[in-house]
């Protein structure tokens, strides 16, 4: 089975060489992968993937060769007593297909947020199980550890279905490391494109031709010439969605924000979750208490900045249309508006978007929010990137 791997991924135009593949033998010979099909995913990778660029082909190969095979459960693990925490787990409700889609939705925002003020009032103590009062492991659209198709999450430490449409509770978010080391100098390549050089500052750069040039005119006594270096000048203005369906994508967005720490002279970045509102930050820590209205960002940087979003763009509907459909908080305008005042100002935008292209069709919001990019969405890749920045160079 390992040798077929190998022969499919040279058929895939891997380059892998025989070298490679001992050592994965050697490696398994070692016992490294455990019998676990996932260990074996990660060490086969590691050992025989030299370009990142062809991990994509590695994983087609890898689930065509051992299709059916289950991953994640060594022969070992088998022996271990069930842990307490598994048994908690067993308490919330994991439907199947035919369950959830009889699970029908309350009717619209409006009505749910009527029903979960009437659950409020009328509900006393604890529930589990159910399908109306606010609890857990149920099918009610109130509380946590269930499944509803539109429902608001109370106190669950994370997202399961990503389904809910308000999350009552305060959420943390972590920066993203600007220090991250890229694998791969693609992404800087990539960012390149959007450029415009000019010398500006002190003179402290040899301008070579023109030392030659004076220097001849001077009878052959040297002339030494200086000028400005020259740097990027574009100004770049960042938008980034953290939190929530974002931590799937925290690393491919660090070195997209790495690279453009070092690429771009003059950026300013913001924070924002699923869609831009009111109020935007710099500091996921402190966002709940230090945040700059979106009124001042457009007022502070002018229209000569290059916009640039980055997130999944995948959320419930009413965060983009509906007033109060922030998920998060209230708010008083629907986050389209704010979309179209941030478009108008800045004449150069585009949005990056992690989430696979062929995927956006499946997620309504995706298609409003690329609406009213006007089709500047791309998908978060090194072809994305660079239509991306070919856009916004125009």
């Amino acid at each position: 089975m390992f040798i077929n791997l190998f022969l499919e991924l040279k058929k895939a135009q891997v380059r892998v060489s025989v070298k490679e593949y001992l050592t994965l033998v050697e490696a398994m010979d070692r016992g490294l992968a455990q019998f676990s099909v996932d260990e074996f995913y990660y060490l086969s990778r590691a050992t025989l993937v030299k370009d990142e660029r062809h991990l994509d082909r590695f994983d087609r190969v890898f689930g065509r060769v051992f299709k059916g095979l289950e991953g994640g459960t060594a022969l070992n693990e088998l022996l271990v007593q069930i842990p307490e925490a598994w048994l908690k787990k067993l308490v919330e409700r994991y439907l199947t297909e035919e369950e959830k889609a009889k699970i029908q939705s309350l009717g619209g925002w409006d009505k749910l947020m009527e029903t979960l003020r009437e659950r409020l009032a009328e509900q006393k103590g604890r529930h589990q199980g159910g399908n109306k009062w606010i609890g857990t492991a149920g099918t009610s659209p109130f509380g946590a550890h269930g499944y509803n198709p539109e429902g608001v999450r109370i106190g669950q430490d994370k997202s399961r279905h990503r389904r809910a449409v308000k999350v009552w509770d305060q959420r943390e978010y972590k920066n993203l490391d600007d220090q991250v080391v890229i694998g791969t100098r693609n992404i800087k390549l990539a960012l390149r494109r959007l450029r415009k050089f000019a010398r500006q500052g002190a003179p402290d750069v040899l301008d070579l031709p023109g030392t030659i040039r004076s220097t001849a005119h001077n009878g052959g006594y040297l002339d030494l010439q200086l000028v400005p270096e020259r740097r990027n000048t574009v100004k770049v203005l960042l938008f980034m969605d953290a939190g929530g369906s974002m931590d799937d994508w925290i690393r491919i967005c660090e070195e997209l924000f790495s690279a453009a720490r070092s690429e771009f002279k003059h950026l300013e970045y913001f924070y924002f979750h699923n869609c831009v509102y009111e109020s935007v930050w710099r500091d996921n820590r402190r966002r709940h208490v230090e945040r700059l209205p979106t009124w001042d960002v457009i007022h502070t940087y002018g229209p000569d900045y290059k916009l640039i979003f980055v997130g999944d763009a995948s959320m419930s509907p009413y965060e983009i249309v509906t007033p109060g459909g922030s998920v998060e908080h209230w708010n008083a305008e629907p986050g389209e508006i704010w979309m179209r005042r941030l478009l108008q100002h800045y004449e150069h935008a585009a949005w990056l978007n992690p989430v696979r292209e062929d995927y956006w069709n499946y997620t309504p919001s995706i298609g409003l929010l690329g609406k009213l990019m006007e089709n500047r969405m791309y998908p978060l890749t090194l072809g994305g990137l660079d239509r991306a920045m070919r856009e916004l160079n125009t």
